[in-house]
């Protein structure tokens, strides 16, 4: 199983246009170099449809935004495991709060992608599903309150007890777990203080993909890890 160097910036692009066409390549690269320069972990969550490309054209590791527990064949519209596998993807993102999922789905997906050799990070609303989803054994969970998913506000700041809670159920649950936290994030400091609480890396969005330059946006927020 391939494991993510830690601690890491992960990077979803959503499906933001900034981020889409040109643009998803060129914040890639961006990505990529600032991870060369600063020798820190970065991964990036293009949309489906640039996941090859990027992944062609960048040595950073590229996640799925999504993945479905079908499997390969009969499975029109479904994005499965093995399909990014061979796309180049090295994991993938599961239920969202933006694209939640039945439970017994996150299990089958975490299992059809460790199938795969590929890396699960399961997302969670809060410390309660935090402990629930441990015991299906993905790579890592991303803990994000929803409320603070694009607000600007930072749940390493605003909800550090979230976190706190959330790494102590993952290790109750599942010790081999990693958890990483997202919702808020917009600087450096939010990384840094995300970072102190026990997390192993943080799931950035709209902090990098809207920012107005995402070099030093990406340069501030990977300083931080080191």
């Amino acid at each position: 199983m391939p494991k993510i160097r830690t601690p890491m910036l992960i990077i979803n692009f959503k499906n933001y246009l900034e981020a889409s066409g040109e643009g998803a390549l060129r914040l890639a690269k961006v990505a990529e170099e600032v991870s060369q320069q600063t020798n820190t972990s970065i991964v990036v969550c293009p949309p489906l449809p640039y996941l090859s490309q990027i992944c062609s054209a960048t040595k950073i590791p590229v996640f799925a935004q999504h993945t479905d527990p079908e499997k390969v064949g009969s499975s029109t519209g479904a994005i499965v495991a093995e399909v990014i596998k061979v796309a180049g993807a090295k994991g993938s993102i599961l239920n969202h709060s933006e694209r939640r999922i039945e439970q017994d789905k996150i299990k089958a997906t975490i299992k059809r992608l460790h199938e795969s050799d590929l890396v699960s990070v399961v997302c969670a609303r809060e410390p309660s599903e935090v402990s629930v989803y441990a015991e299906f054994s993905p790579d890592y969970i991303a803990i994000e309150p929803p409320e603070l998913i694009g607000s600007g506000v930072a749940v390493s700041k605003a909800k550090p007890e979230v976190i706190t809670e959330s790494v102590k159920a993952a290790a109750i649950s599942n010790p081999d777990v990693g958890v990483i936290c997202g919702a808020g994030i917009v600087d450096g400091s939010d990384v840094e203080a995300a970072l102190n609480l026990g997390v192993c890396g943080v799931l950035v969005a709209s902090g990098i993909v809207k920012a107005a330059d995402w070099r030093s946006k990406i340069l501030e927020m990977s300083k931080a890890l080191q």
